[in-house]
């Protein structure tokens, strides 16, 4: 994940089309510094869950990141920063829990907001459960209709590397 992060960060600065800050051209570098351990389990403790290892792996290569793709992809966020969608948005909760839409509220009731808490669209990480035994990886925005989902995280972010190189 690291080399595609890396890729992300050079590829986008190149293009110039995003702002970048001195120090993030210099670096060829859109991520934070790593997260510790400590952090990390922290985070576990006050959410109450175990990350999945995908997830680990990202905070000890970057605390943070910035995805850029004409604005339509979240920044991740620190991981002290991160929370339940329950304690972020508790509007789009209601409105994903309605009649056709009660299915994808239901896993939106568990979702961990990782990325994207101010930006227009979230990267959300679902815990296991009874009807779907992995970590669910969802982008969510208010354009695109549903969840787009994604089978790793590691996924995801070759999906961003890949419309850069578009």
């Amino acid at each position: 994940m690291k080399n595609t992060l890396q890729e992300i960060s050079k590829l986008a600065i190149r293009l110039d089309e995003f702002v970048f800050t001195s120090e993030q051209k210099k670096l060829e570098w859109l991520g934070q510094a790593p997260a510790s351990l400590e952090e990390i389990e922290v985070a576990e403790d006050r959410l109450g869950i175990q990350f999945p290892e995908s997830y680990k792996d990202f905070l000890l290569i970057t605390n943070g990141f910035l995805t850029p793709r004409d604005s339509t992809e979240p920044t991740f966020q620190k991981v002290d920063e991160i929370d339940h969608l329950k304690s972020i948005d508790t509007f789009l909760l209601e409105v994903w829990n309605e009649g056709t839409l009660a299915e994808v509220g239901e896993q939106l009731k568990k979702a961990i907001v990782v990325a994207g808490i101010n930006d227009e669209q979230y990267f959300f990480l679902i815990p296991p459960s009874p009807s779907y035994d992995k970590w669910q990886y969802w982008k969510f925005a208010n354009w695109i209709p549903g969840e787009q989902r994604y089978e790793t995280l590691a996924n995801y972010f070759d999906s961003v590397l890949d419309f850069l190189k578009s």
